[in-house]
């Protein structure tokens, strides 16, 4: 289902700072994505928290705008990425960081999402 529940969402401070510490970082065309294997079970295959950064969009009106189009986009493409991690039974816990300081619009930041995801397959099946 096309859903994005609380139990999909990375809310726990203590993997977030550790997630930071010793986490696999890769880029993409707009974001920074630090993940790792998920020290904890999981209920769901992935849990994810969406940032940007205060320094760059000084309004909290744009960066809302910005981690509503981010939820909205991984929302829509994370079936793919679902599936293959149930059928690996890998969980994984991720942060997607916003780079530059242009407002991209939604088409792109989908596009980049997509992106983002078939590179998650390629580095959950090498791991």
């Amino acid at each position: 289902s096309e859903t994005f529940d609380k139990s999909e969402r990375l809310c726990s401070r203590k993997i977030i700072s550790g997630l930071f510490e010793t986490g696999n970082i890769f880029y993409n065309t707009l974001f920074k994505v630090v993940w790792d294997k998920s020290p904890v079970s999981l209920p769901a295959p992935a849990q994810v928290a969406f940032s940007v950064s205060k320094k760059r969009f000084r309004l909290a009106v744009t960066r809302n705008l910005l981690k509503r189009r981010m939820r909205e986009a991984y929302r829509k493409n994370k079936n793919i990425l679902y599936e293959c991690l149930a059928s690996e039974n890998i969980r994984i816990v991720f942060v997607v960081i916003l780079k530059g300081n242009v407002v991209p619009d939604y088409e792109k930041i989908e596009k980049s999402m997509k992106e983002m995801i078939s590179k998650f397959l390629i580095l959950v099946k090498e791991n």
